[in-house]
């Protein structure tokens, strides 16, 4: 497919991706608004060797993963819930705590997920607090330059998880584009043996397209009587009849005085001109024909005549 055909496909149907982009959209702001919203609370422990030696640095190192083994424990859950007095199991807390090490930067990080933002902050703290006392009293058994110190570097703080609203919104129109491509795709290739333009014809058959036969238009400027009315439109229903309309009939057209054989008359006295009535020297015209007579024959002449003139 060429360029402009993808041009063509987008003005014909682009409208299919855009209303399926608000649709999902809008249902994925309304999803999210109606989820509970969880918040997240962040604590990290510094793992920090009491020497710079590199035998005590990688063994620090490996140690991270004994530690996170330590605090994610049922043992320890039990211990948080005794500390805060919380109505929960231990299972049930540890689904909510996450522990993770970073060798790189030798850190553990407690992550504590509650829809009480205050509630994981004090989950985040009790956990820390169980790790310090462990690891000081480790430490106390250690001479001082082989110990492993654990440093609290910041207090928890929380943060909202989830629902994250606009993640959701661009995810859901970006689902929805997709949608909507796939449909137009499907709607294209059912459609692909119709041929609309010249160009299909000629791509399809492989055939040279000579001539096309214009659609037929009325035209405007005549009358057309609709029903029997008159109108001007050029768009008629396919039903209505189309009457003409009615054909003036020529008039009758006066031939000229064929000439008079003979002698010419004398002119009449005074006396008699006055006493003899003058003919009428008006056109004789002969009636109209009536609508159902043909009109197709000869048309007859009409002869003036006028006081003393002959016919031969």
């Amino acid at each position: 497919m060429e360029l402009q055909d993808y041009i063509r496909i987008l003005k014909r149907r682009g409208w299919i991706i855009i209303l399926l982009m608000v649709m999902t959209a809008a249902a994925a702001f309304a999803f999210s608004k109606l989820q509970t919203e969880i918040f997240k609370s962040s604590v990290e422990i510094l793992i920090q060797p009491a020497r710079a030696d590199f035998g005590l640095t990688q063994s620090a190192k490996w140690l991270l993963r004994s530690y996170v083994a330590w605090l994610d424990t049922d043992t320890r859950a039990q211990e948080v819930i005794d500390l805060l007095s919380l109505d929960r199991l231990p299972g049930d807390l540890r689904s909510d705590v996450k522990i993770a090490s970073d060798e790189s930067r030798f850190v553990i990080q407690i992550n504590v997920e509650d829809p009480d933002g205050d509630l994981a902050n004090d989950v985040a703290q009790a956990w820390t607090d169980l790790f310090l006392q462990w690891r000081n009293a480790e430490n106390a058994k250690q001479r001082k330059e082989d110990r492993v110190e654990a440093i609290q570097l910041d207090p928890p703080r929380y943060g909202l998880a989830r629902p994250k609203w606009k993640v959701n919104v661009l995810a859901g129109a970006i689902l929805g584009a997709l949608v909507g491509g796939g449909a137009i795709f499907i709607l294209e290739w059912i459609e692909s043996g119709v041929m609309r333009r010249p160009e299909d014809i000629e791509r399809y058959l492989e055939l040279s397209l000579l001539g096309t036969i214009p659609s037929p238009k009325l035209d405007t400027s005549r009358p057309y009587v609709l029903r029997g009315k008159s109108t001007q439109s050029a768009s008629l229903p396919a039903s209505a009849p189309l009457v003409q309309p009615d054909v003036a009939r020529p008039e009758p057209v006066a031939l000229p005085q064929p000439p008079v054989k003979g002698p010419v008359p004398l002119a009449a006295t005074p006396s008699e001109a006055e006493t003899t009535p003058a003919l009428d020297t008006a056109p004789i015209v002969p009636p109209a024909p009536s609508p159902g007579e043909d009109q197709a024959g000869p048309i007859e002449p009409t002869i003036l005549l006028s006081k003393g003139d002959k016919l031969s």
